[in-house]
């Protein structure tokens, strides 16, 4: 049997795609690379934004249509968060809850031979040390918790990924060291909410980062997305473990509005001041910081003043990445029950934020042209040469190198997402 899986949404989705191929693996079953050439097809479902929920159905449709001699599983978050839509789309399909994937191979061999099986709920279950099929890729994803500590009014995903659930240190150090010892030269250490790790188990991130970058070898780790509220009784702990010269100067701290009234309207648990004195004792001790954030735009009760506030706060702590969303409704979100504003109004916003988010980037980015960078070779390009990532996590594309290379790049142009450089040395 051949089994196809096609995986949207986050770092930690695409682990997740990852466990089930290793399941599958361990039981025989071989994973191919188009569905053309499946027997079975898993649609490994994102549901946080409403476009990522219509591509989603809309190819979970596409496949039913297109192949209907295959098998359909539908897995993910879509599983957890809206079983009634997904039983009108897919009423024939077998789904794997996010929580489930341990019963991937029962599902596959299930649904091949005819049964519809729906394996869904929470479980405490360790993600962390089971087998998972590579991409091929040198960098090295692992899920260290699952769950959130957050009531964020517009969010959906905490009700796919359920309350808080740490894994140990000492089991995320070892799956760490033996993707090192198998050649990783980048370790993404992944949750809904990374500084939220240990709140239930009385561990530390701080902990964590220090023992994975002590290990042995040549490589990076790369720290996922922090809610704010969870690093205000550890800021200096965190900081200190993400001076390690083996850990990227990157932090992704979402922020969602530069407004007081609407953080609190979100039930973000945080004050705006709270979060500029975290960026600011941040880029003090290092001061080459690359800062992520996300806003949304047109949350149902941001203001022209509130939008304002924004976009205040972005000239004021200057990004260097700015994911931006357009507030939609999402399914079960407590803010779905608000009026949303005018449709002009959300376009318009968004469009002045996009705009200010090319200008801020770009100058960002163009001051490190002429400089010459530390950088490791992780991902071919698209588009042709090599995506090597700096110090501070920014992309550079080079030519004349290999994957794993460890080089230094002297930048010669940039744009508002990426630079170029020439190799100085390897």
């Amino acid at each position: 049997m051949k089994v196809y899986i096609d995986t949207y949404g986050c770092t930690f989705n695409k682990a997740d795609a990852q466990i089930m191929g290793g399941v599958l693996k361990e039981n025989h079953i071989d994973l191919v690379d188009s569905p053309e050439l499946a027997d079975v097809i898993i649609v490994n479902t994102c549901y946080v934004k409403l476009p990522t929920e219509n591509k989603v159905v809309y190819k979970i449709q596409q496949l039913q249509e297109k192949f209907p001699d295959k098998k359909v599983i539908v897995s993910g978050c879509m599983v957890e968060i809206d079983p009634e839509k997904l039983e009108k789309v897919a009423p024939d399909c077998s789904w794997i809850g996010p929580h489930q994937l341990n019963k991937t191979a029962d599902v596959v061999n299930g649904t091949y031979c005819g049964r519809v099986i729906r394996e869904c709920g929470f479980s405490k279950d360790s993600k962390v040390g089971v087998p998972k099929v590579s991409d091929g890729s040198l960098i090295h994803i692992i899920q260290i918790a699952e769950g959130c500590l957050g009531a964020c009014t517009f969010c959906c995903t905490r009700f796919a990924r359920g309350p808080l659930n740490s894994y140990p240190i000492k089991d995320i150090v070892a799956e760490a060291k033996k993707a090192i010892d198998d050649g990783a030269v980048e370790i993404q250490l992944t949750a809904q909410d990374t500084a939220a790790f240990g709140y239930d188990s009385g561990e530390k991130l701080s902990d964590l980062i220090k023992e994975v970058a002590n290990l042995d070898g040549e490589f990076r780790v790369r720290v996922g997305m922090m809610h704010p509220k969870n690093i205000l009784n550890n800021v200096d702990e965190i900081i200190d473990a993400i001076k390690h010269p083996k850990v990227y100067n990157f932090i992704h701290l979402p922020v969602q509005t530069g407004s007081n009234k609407v953080l609190s309207e979100m039930r973000r648990g945080h004050t705006l001041d709270q979060y500029l004195d975290i960026v600011s004792k941040f880029k003090s001790e290092i001061p080459d910081l690359t800062l992520a954030v996300d806003i949304i735009v047109g949350y149902p009760t941001e203001s022209d003043e509130d939008f304002q506030l924004t976009v205040d706060l972005l000239r004021n702590i200057k990004p260097s990445l700015i994911h931006l969303s357009k507030y939609q409704h999402r399914k079960g979100a407590v803010s779905s029950s608000l009026k949303e504003i005018p449709h002009e109004v959300m376009k318009k916003r968004s469009r002045n934020l996009s705009r200010i988010k090319t200008e801020i980037t770009e100058e960002e980015n163009k001051e490190l042209v002429g400089s010459v960078q530390n950088a490791v070779v992780v991902e071919v390009g698209s588009k042709g040469g090599f995506i090597a990532k700096t110090d501070s996590y920014i992309p550079v594309i080079v030519d004349g190198v290999n994957l794993g290379d460890f080089i230094k790049v002297k930048i010669t142009d940039a744009t508002a997402t990426y630079l170029k450089g020439d190799v100085v040395s390897k």
